[in-house]
């Protein structure tokens, strides 16, 4: 079965029904890398962080309990992916979520996640924590 998504950049302006065209999705690695952005305990725990509220590197820091360059790597990559938004404030970088839909990601992923704990705490193929 072809996996169909709407192909956004053809619909100028705010996506409406009669806007969006339907496309092959052909770019599984981009979809793949997407996942694997969050698949970091650590940028997943700043993401849901940040998701409260717009928070500086130096709030990411206290929160996640790690060192600020890691902090500031994790960051980096959540914004390199698009996953958050950082603005300058003077000297301060204020990092906020951009689409409301990472939210809803989130939230959905945590349902699937619930339900399926069992499977997941027992997938073979999937390496444990390995913090």
């Amino acid at each position: 079965m072809e996996t169909l998504m709407p192909d956004r950049a053809t619909a100028p302006g705010p996506s409406t029904e009669e806007g969006v065209r339907e496309v092959p999705c052909t770019h599984l690695d981009t979809v793949a890398r997407f996942f694997r952005a969050l698949s970091d305990p650590t940028r997943l725990k700043l993401l849901e962080y940040i998701l409260r509220g717009e928070r500086t590197s130096a709030d990411c820091v206290d929160h996640a309990g790690i060192s600020q360059p890691r902090v500031s790597v994790h960051l980096s990559c959540l914004t390199d992916c698009g996953y958050v938004t950082a603005r300058r404030d003077g000297r301060k970088l204020r990092y906020s979520v951009g689409d409301p839909r990472v939210a809803d990601l989130i939230v959905l992923a945590h349902s699937l996640a619930a339900d399926n704990a069992a499977a997941l705490t027992c997938c073979p193929r999937i390496p444990g924590d390995q913090g």
